[in-house]
């Protein structure tokens, strides 16, 4: 099998990504077993990021294959463009029949087909139809495929690094799921999240850290949010905030820019309505968080 050697290359993380032990964990046993890394976890969590950092840490090219909801497992392997040989037969001078040139590898094809062993994120895999993973069993075992029209198979060169994300919108399919490795990013703690957030802003003033955090996870404890602010709305938040050259002093009173935490309209009026009392041209809290 290709890729399968005694001696892999172990993540240990990168500057511009913070990882827990576990999740560190879960990409090197991925890597050492050659099985793919299923992520689950909140948007905003970093699932997608976690490929590039793996790709940067560990100086491999990354190959991205982002899954919507008309995605079929078939252009990841390869796509055979028969409206351009149709072209070329009737306007152009080149010789049709070869139909290798009409033949082109898609991101799992690049991926197989690369000289040196890559990263291949395929992103939220859970918004394609139910059988998709399913179309991708055999490939992702056999780390092969068969071109009928050229009567040809592809095989990896060298196994892919392969980190695959999910929003749990749909449930996979056990057979799928028993070829990953799976990994579910639990929200950061605030201590993980000071570390995830100073590497954003390494010169940010504590007192503004402590009272966006506080603010933070004080919102994060509303249940009735039908989304909750994740780590990427904190960082949008906290830029905007310097931006506007926020005083520390003024976040837990007033929550400003509060559009940059809760990205639902139904979020931000219940918050608005339960949460803050207007005085003028200016709303303020009327309760602790």
């Amino acid at each position: 099998m290709p890729g399968k050697n005694k001696e892999f290359d172990q993540f240990k993380g990168s500057v511009d990504y913070v990882t827990s032990d576990e999740l560190r964990k879960a990409v090197n046993v991925s890597i050492a077993l050659g099985k793919p890394l299923l992520i689950r976890g909140e948007p905003g969590t970093g699932k997608t990021r976690l490929a590039h950092s793996i790709a940067k840490g560990l100086e491999k090219k990354l190959i991205v294959w982002n899954i919507k909801s008309t995605t079929k497992a078939q252009e990841g392997l390869y796509v055979y463009d028969t409206v351009q040989r149709l072209n070329d037969s009737r306007f152009g001078d080149k010789n049709v029949s070869d139909i290798k040139q009409y033949i082109k590898l898609g991101k799992l094809g690049q991926a197989f087909t690369a000289p040196e062993q890559v990263v291949l994120l395929i992103d939220e895999i859970d918004k394609a139809d139910i059988e998709f993973p399913n179309d991708l069993l055999n490939e992702i075992d056999e780390m092969s495929f068969y071109i009928p029209e050229t009567n040809e198979t592809i095989t990896a060169i060298h196994r892919p690094i392969t980190i695959i994300t999910s929003n749990a919108e749909k449930e996979l399919p056990d057979a799928f799921l028993r070829r990953c490795i799976f990994h579910f990013i639990e929200f950061p703690t605030p201590q993980l999240m000071e570390k995830i957030v100073e590497v954003h802003f390494p010169n940010l003033k504590s007192n503004l850290l402590k009272e966006a955090m506080k603010s933070f996870y004080g919102l994060r404890q509303i249940d009735d949010f039908r989304k909750k602010p994740s780590t990427s709305e904190l960082v949008d938040w906290i830029r905007v905030l310097l931006a506007s050259d926020t005083p520390a002093e003024v976040i837990s009173k007033e929550l400003p820019f509060a559009g940059a935490l809760l990205k639902k309209e139904v979020d931000y009026d219940y918050f608005i309505n339960n949460y803050m009392t207007r005085k003028g041209d200016s709303y303020f809290l009327r309760r602790q968080l």
